[in-house]
């Protein structure tokens, strides 16, 4: 049996956070200032993204395209916020290379906070550490993880990359659309689901009660199982009730 270590089993066990708990409101140091989460989100969604260490080259192309990004996430009533173990005074001398990679007009401000926790309280406490990537003096870094929060304060999805690997910004813009689309709608987005395209009608529903849900029509596929579960509808346009 491989060995693990005390500091290995301690980054590895992921928080008892599920999906639908409630997050945690905690409050600490960004570049925006003191911030509580709750009280900074509103009534907003949001989106907190750990990421490895500053003046890093993944993790610079990671917050350019999420600054890049910026608008759209607004557009949807959702608010970034990126955290790392690094120190108030580093990621706000970092915050100037991010907006240099990105061409950005100089002086021209830092789109959404970045939260300093150079005492690893906040990534210890959130399953954050990836202990596969150590600092210079060992201490293992942040990974980077994705979680997205909902108005109500609740999870609602989580993601966990390694430290190698950059996320796609984009993708969490189409889960976001997901989300906010089947938070009101009786409906499932099926693989590579884009906003406008059509929706799938879950098994739960009954035929009967689909047909008065979905007035635009539900086609089912056809398959050699005889079974209807393949159900589509256009995307509504409305909340339902």
């Amino acid at each position: 049996m491989q060995h693990r270590d005390r500091e290995t089993d301690r980054c590895c066990r992921m928080p008892g956070m599920l999906l639908g708990d409630i997050f945690p409101n905690f409050e600490a140091d960004s570049t925006f200032g003191r911030m509580k989460l709750h009280d900074y989100l509103g009534d907003s969604w949001g989106v907190l993204f750990s990421h490895p260490r500053d003046f890093t080259p993944v993790c610079t192309t990671e917050l350019g395209r999420a600054a890049q990004l910026s608008p759209e996430f607004s557009k949807r009533n959702v608010k970034l916020m990126a955290l790392s173990v690094d120190s108030l005074e580093q990621h706000h001398s970092w915050s100037k290379d991010i907006m240099a990679y990105n061409n950005t007009e100089p002086g021209s401000e830092f789109p959404f906070p970045i939260i300093a926790d150079d005492r690893r309280e906040l990534v210890e406490t959130l399953g954050m550490l990836d202990p596969e990537e150590k600092d210079q003096s060992g201490m293992p870094l942040s990974a980077r993880c994705v979680f997205v929060i909902g108005p109500d304060k609740k999870l609602k999805l989580s993601i966990l990359y390694p430290a190698t690997t950059g996320r796609n910004f984009d993708e969490i813009l189409r889960v976001i659309d997901s989300l906010q689309l089947t938070a009101h709608n009786r409906v499932a987005t099926p693989v590579d689901w884009r906003p406008g395209n059509s929706v799938m009608v879950p098994p739960s529903i009954p035929e009967t009660e689909a047909a008065t849900l979905f007035p635009a029509g539900v086609y089912t596929k056809d398959l050699p199982s005889g079974k209807k579960y393949l159900r589509y509808t256009p995307q509504p346009n409305t909340h339902q009730q």
